[in-house]
């Protein structure tokens, strides 16, 4: 495994890095001119062939999502999500903030690979800091010719829009992000037909993360077979991880997919802080099921494996958990958050996610009845694969792992009423 190797944060810390001049001095834009020398079907099977995966959370292969647009239908859309919202998820924060002509760049690559001649950045709205570095950058290279009628001085017209969001973690969702840029209250929509076939104004639309995107410039210039190499066979490349908890050093970490948890915790975030030791992790946002510490220090961070130990790499942010933290505390902030950010379209999921909540803070204030555990956990099955969209199950699919792999927490604050 190549450890070392960088491919979104590889020139992350040169100095200047956030203007174009700077950027262009380190080999900027260079890879949107030797992709303008394809056919744009040959940069599809190009990233397919590297093994790309979505790094927003699904991890869909994006060469094969390009591939689903339909042939002869235009216009087509590019429509980037940097609408982070995922707690404990702020990877792509770090590059809207540190490269944003990297993203950019990555963008003018899809665009031309699908044949589309408007892309939208969707970002979310509390990210003000990165909007005006991502801004800057994108005044930058119209001033400079980049983009408009000639992309790169090439007979392809190209023109880039940044759209801020409301604050709606909903909108993060990618056919509720469609709804929203569409103009609309940010309600997801029925799939099929997925957006690659019907999505931005009823055209065939690529919705892709940030990180997706700004790995395509390494790509093309390196080669699909180079990037297949790093990582695992069938999650190749790298990854951020945005890591928050009781570590030395927190912070986002760009490491081969396949990597150790032990070892991210260990080695890139210098292990626990003083005096604290570790109780579980949360591996890919809130949203995906809780590792206890045993199973953290044996699990690698590979979509197969997390997959295989019944959680997820979802947005790939780490949050840790010291032994002084209550699981029956954590899981109220939980169900509160997931109750607050429903859209509310769908009963299961308006309903059931308020219904948890509450069950959630009456054993936490020692109000709660034995059955409550059961009662819990039969909720999220009827709830989980009953709505439009994928949020009721991201709110369900912790629900299990919480309370039966910590049972001991929310016990103690039902036969006691205050924590262990």
């Amino acid at each position: 495994m190549a450890e070392a190797i960088k491919i979104v944060t590889e020139k992350i810390a040169i100095p200047g890095i956030l203007s174009l001049e700077g950027y262009a001095k380190s080999g900027g834009y260079q890879a949107i001119d030797r992709a303008l020398a394809f056919k744009s079907s040959d940069l599809v099977e190009m990233v397919k062939k590297s093994g790309l995966r979505g790094r927003g959370g699904a991890g869909f292969s994006a060469g094969m999502k390009w591939g689903f647009i339909p042939k002869d239908i235009h216009p087509r859309y590019l429509l980037c999500n940097a609408d982070e919202g995922e707690p404990g998820t702020f990877k792509d924060r770090y590059l809207l903030e540190r490269i944003p002509h990297l993203l950019l760049e990555g963008i003018m690559i899809a665009s031309y690979a699908i044949e589309a001649h408007k892309a939208y950045i969707y970002i979310r709205g509390e990210y003000y800091k990165g909007y005006q570095i991502l801004n800057k950058a994108l005044d930058e290279i119209y001033e400079a010719g980049y983009l408009g009628e000639k992309l790169r001085g090439k007979d392809f017209a190209l023109d880039i829009v940044i759209y801020r969001g409301a604050g709606a973690y909903i909108c993060g969702e990618e056919t509720g992000l469609i709804t929203s840029l569409e103009g609309g209250r940010g309600y997801p929509k029925l799939k099929p037909p997925f957006p690659a076939v019907s999505g931005y104004l009823g055209k065939p639309s690529i919705v892709n993360n940030v990180e997706t995107l700004s790995a395509l410039p390494w790509i093309v210039m390196n080669g699909p077979e180079k990037y297949a190499a790093i990582g695992t066979e069938k999650s190749t490349g790298t990854r951020l991880f945005s890591v928050s908890g009781p570590v030395k050093k927190p912070g986002t970490y760009e490491v081969p997919l396949g990597y150790p948890l032990r070892d991210l915790i260990e080695k890139e975030c210098g292990g626990m802080k003083e005096g604290v030791k570790l109780k579980a992790v949360i591996p890919g946002g809130s949203s995906s099921p809780v590792l206890t510490a045993e199973e953290a220090m044996n699990i690698k961070m590979d979509f197969e494996s997390l997959a295989a130990a019944k959680s997820m790499a979802g947005s790939g942010g780490v949050i840790v958990v010291g032994e002084d933290t209550c699981m029956a505390d954590l899981f109220v902030v939980l169900t509160e958050f997931y109750h607050h950010e429903s859209c509310g379209q769908c009963t299961p999921c308006r309903e059931g996610t308020g219904w948890a909540a509450k069950l959630a803070r009456g054993i936490a204030e020692g109000k709660g009845r034995l059955e409550d555990l059961d009662l819990i956990e039969n909720l999220a099955k009827n709830i989980m694969g009953k709505t439009i969209c994928a949020f009721a199950d991201g709110a369900m699919m912790p629900v299990e792992s919480y309370v039966k792999k910590f049972r001991g927490d929310f016990l103690s604050h039902l036969e006691r009423g205050k924590c262990p």
